[in-house]
């Protein structure tokens, strides 16, 4: 069952940006699509929760859910530049970074180490692992989103400065996600020396 959400979050963020795309015109594709993608990143708690109910948890279930989250997020970005709302640099940035951060994590996970878990510094766990990080991470990437879609609904009042407000949402998430990063690829010598 989580799994499957997990899955599920990702068809309806292809939705969402289908109806963007196929129909820039119309008010309730954009209404439908802002939706889809609240539901989309609201349902990323659930599946964790989920799967600590119903004993679900497994090292393929934190997998799919690093994947997932990265296909969701990278495909947003990646369609604002598409669309020009957004600086290519946006996507290349969070892209990059997840590619390095992830690279690092599956290599701790080889040694049963789990994503957050390997991190030795208490700096360090604190920005990649604490609550308060990964929700502020999260809270700062969703609301951005949401804001710029929000902004791109057509014939939307005020729809210069509610796209501005979305704009330093973006910034302030991509600056969260390379700032939560760093202490994985500081903290790398760890898993690839096999030393704690």
């Amino acid at each position: 069952m989580a799994n499957f959400v997990t899955i599920f979050r990702v068809f309806l963020m292809f939705i969402a940006l289908y109806l963007m795309m196929a129909m820039p015109t119309s008010v309730s594709a954009y209404v439908w699509a802002l939706v889809l993608t609240i539901l989309a990143f609201a349902l990323d708690g659930l599946d964790g929760f989920l799967a600590r109910l119903l004993h679900e948890e497994s090292k393929f279930g934190a997998l799919l859910d690093i994947m997932s989250d990265r296909i969701v997020e990278n495909s947003y970005w990646i369609f604002f530049a598409v669309m020009g709302w957004l600086s290519i640099l946006f996507p290349l940035i969070a892209i990059t970074r997840g590619f390095i951060t992830d690279t690092i994590r599956s290599a701790a996970m080889e040694k049963g180490l789990t994503p957050f878990g390997m991190q030795v510094n208490p700096i360090c766990k604190f920005i990649t692992g604490s609550k308060f990080m990964r929700i502020s991470y999260a809270v700062a990437k969703v609301l951005a989103f949401i804001v710029i879609i929000a902004a791109k609904i057509p014939n939307i009042p005020n729809a210069d400065l509610i796209f501005n407000i979305g704009f330093w949402l973006a910034v302030a998430a991509i600056v969260f996600c390379v700032v939560r990063g760093l202490p994985v690829l500081i903290e790398a010598k760890y898993v690839i020396n096999e030393t704690k």
